[in-house]
């Protein structure tokens, strides 16, 4: 069967970019969602953009969410983006894609920003969609990122999907292609290096063919109507919040309207989870406590809520494990314990403690966190009212075939990379008539 891209999930965008001159280095800013719990990471991002045309204008770091600031930083995005469009700071690209070579933790990995179809992508859970959510929606996650996408003239993503090609057929043959470079730049704060070739849609015949041959693959694989052929990697709460923006929109569209409206399409960037370069590191977990509840009062109660959730649940100062049990490690102020899961009920140790941690907030009424790298976790964990929560990495290789199976996995379950590694922003596109 022949696939076009829309049968894919896919579309082939007008990609906007800073104009020639540009320092890149100021413009391109990590994802939104990294470092949420250290504030000293958004400061020097302030201090190094200074007044220089920047992404960082046209996105909310989540650190400020709840926090005074939200409202009037909210209001600026939607002012700046307008701004950057009449004075001509963004200029639009003809159709095409940029195929992007990104450089960090001492590894390179290789992505192609293209546009996914909306109505392609379903994330609630039982979804069959050919786009699939790969961990749970927290709902109360897409309403601020809906204020700042409702009614936005453009969008900009840190979205990461992947596509499961062992034969690295589809994206790496990209890069022998004769095409512009249009950006080269170091990334600030540790975010390595990134390069971006400009694909014009008649360069992209030979990617439409093997993404087909992919197709035909995945249908032989998982069966007509139940192929998972991208799959979220990152940012899938920005692609909740693109679905839930566009779901508004097309109800006041004839049919002939949505077809093609911009507010139909997410702009994102494919990977290759076969690529060596994506590493699925695990993302840890700190429950901010009280002073009548301090880190060890934290592990004792989950200690309990998880013996109440699965076979049994112990406290231990001992990694001492029998075979089939989960493992925890726990920090706090007071030093390393371990809680050790017995027959435990969720498939994964990140659900048997994402289950007892959800217990705990709400009855506690206490924050958590989802922290990227070990040594953020040590930091945090010092505080004596807090406690911090070591989890292992997951199989990168098991992603399909895990969701393909059992559905969307435990909220936070893995990362691709660390947080240097995220995607930083760069490319832009209107999502408005």
């Amino acid at each position: 069967m022949e696939y076009s891209w829309q049968d894919l999930g896919l579309h082939i965008p007008e990609i906007m970019l800073p104009k020639e001159g540009t320092d890149y280095y100021k413009w391109a800013v990590v994802a939104c969602d990294q470092y949420t719990s250290e504030p000293d990471y958004w400061e020097k991002a302030e201090e190094i953009v200074g007044q220089a045309p920047s992404a960082l204008r046209l996105m909310l770091p989540e650190y400020y969410l709840g926090r005074p600031e939200e409202e009037t930083l909210t209001r600026q995005i939607r002012e700046n983006m307008t701004n950057y469009i009449k004075e001509g700071i963004l200029q639009k690209m003809p159709a095409g894609c940029m195929l992007v070579k990104r450089e960090a933790e001492g590894r390179s990995r290789l992505g192609l920003v293209i546009c996914v179809d909306l109505e392609a992508y379903d994330y609630h859970k039982g979804s069959q969609s050919l786009i699939r959510a790969t961990e749970g929606t927290i709902a109360s996650r897409i309403p601020p990122r809906l204020k700042i996408r409702r009614g936005a003239p453009l969008e900009m993503p840190h979205i990461l999907i992947l596509i499961d090609d062992p034969g690295k057929s589809c994206i790496e043959p990209l890069e022998s292609l004769d095409a512009p470079v249009v950006y080269d730049t170091g990334l600030m704060l540790g975010g390595g290096h990134i390069t971006g070739k400009f694909l014009a849609e008649d360069k992209l015949s030979g990617l439409l063919e093997a993404l087909n041959r992919l197709m035909d693959k995945a249908v032989q694989r998982y069966g007509k109507g139940k192929v998972i052929f991208e799959a979220m990697g990152d940012g899938n709460h920005s692609l909740a919040t693109a679905k839930s923006a566009w779901e508004e929109i097309k109800k006041d569209l004839t049919p002939e309207e949505a077809e093609n409206h911009p507010a139909r399409f997410a702009l994102c960037e494919i990977e290759n989870v076969h690529d060596e370069g994506i590493v699925f590191e695990p993302i840890h977990r700190v429950v901010f406590g009280r002073e009548d509840l301090g880190g060890c009062g934290i592990l004792e109660k989950l200690s309990i809520i998880l013996n109440g959730q699965n076979g049994s649940a112990l406290l231990s100062d001992s990694p001492d494990a029998e075979p089939g049990d989960y493992m925890i490690p726990c920090l706090t102020a007071e030093g390393r314990r371990y809680l050790i899961v017995k027959e435990p009920k969720a498939g994964l140790p990140v659900g048997a403690l994402q289950n007892a941690i959800d217990v705990l907030v709400k009855e506690e009424d206490l924050a958590v966190d989802y922290i990227h790298g070990e040594k953020a976790v040590q930091t945090l964990s010092q505080d004596p009212r807090n406690a911090g929560f070591l989890l292992p990495a997951m199989d990168k290789f098991a992603l399909f075939p895990a969701v393909a199976r059992d559905g969307a996995l435990p909220r936070k379950t893995f990362s691709m990379g660390e947080a240097s590694e995220k995607r930083y922003y760069i490319e832009t596109r209107a999502i408005t008539l």
